[in-house]
């Protein structure tokens, strides 16, 4: 008796020179978040008025940064 073959899953190279502009691109967007979240408080602002304060209130809670 013969037994069942199974195939092997192997996993598929992903080459770097493709996922670094992805990772920058990624990186950028972290860098952004965390601007508006932690230190858009109105001291250095990019916008005027409080809108982007009161956008990201309840994140900077949620994150455990202080914003009173």
């Amino acid at each position: 008796m013969v037994a069942p073959v199974t195939p092997v899953a192997v996993p598929a190279p992903i080459p770097v020179r493709q996922l670094l502009p992805w990772a920058v691109f990624g990186l950028l967007l972290a860098v952004m978040a965390i601007y508006f979240v932690s230190t858009e408080q109105g001291a250095a602002t990019l916008v005027s008025g409080q809108w982007v304060h009161e956008f990201a209130h309840d994140s900077r809670h949620l994150l455990g940064f202080p914003c009173h």
